[in-house]
């Protein structure tokens, strides 16, 4: 996991997309993730929020056929508050860098991760996360 950007000189904007199940703060448990906020991103700008997703639940990463395209494709970024290793590993395969953060503003999130200052999200070591949610009362669970 990651928490900054490189932004090359021939792309200056990105594409990040934040986990948001009520479309006002950062969420947890990417993998079970349905709804994300899509912003445009640069280097010396605010982020501008231009699309939301409100994908059904088979096209969570969770339950998602990974032979398929899927729509976080199309991203540079996805940012959550907690991610299993699984889902970073997929998103890698798939070229969208996976980051998770303490912050909760998704607008914020993503000016930090443009400016590579996005902080991490706090260690949440639970072998079972990736495969059905953290059963602790971390609020981590998806």
């Amino acid at each position: 996991m990651t928490s900054g950007a490189t932004l090359h000189k021939k792309d200056p904007t990105m594409l990040i997309a934040v986990a948001s199940q009520n479309f006002r703060t950062v969420t947890g448990h990417a993998g079970k993730s349905r709804r994300f906020m899509v912003f445009d991103a640069a280097h010396g700008r605010a982020p501008q929020e231009v699309q939301r997703l409100d994908l059904p639940k088979e096209q969570s990463i969770h339950e998602f056929d990974e032979s398929a395209p899927h729509p976080l494709d199309r991203f540079d970024a996805v940012i959550a508050g907690s991610a299993g290793a699984g889902f970073i590993a997929r998103m890698a395969a798939r070229g969208v860098q996976a980051v998770t953060t303490a912050e909760t503003d998704p607008a914020a999130a993503v000016q930090a991760y443009v400016a590579g200052t996005l902080p991490p999200s706090a260690p949440h070591d639970h072998d079972d996360e990736e495969e059905g949610g953290c059963d602790c009362t971390c609020g981590k669970a998806g």
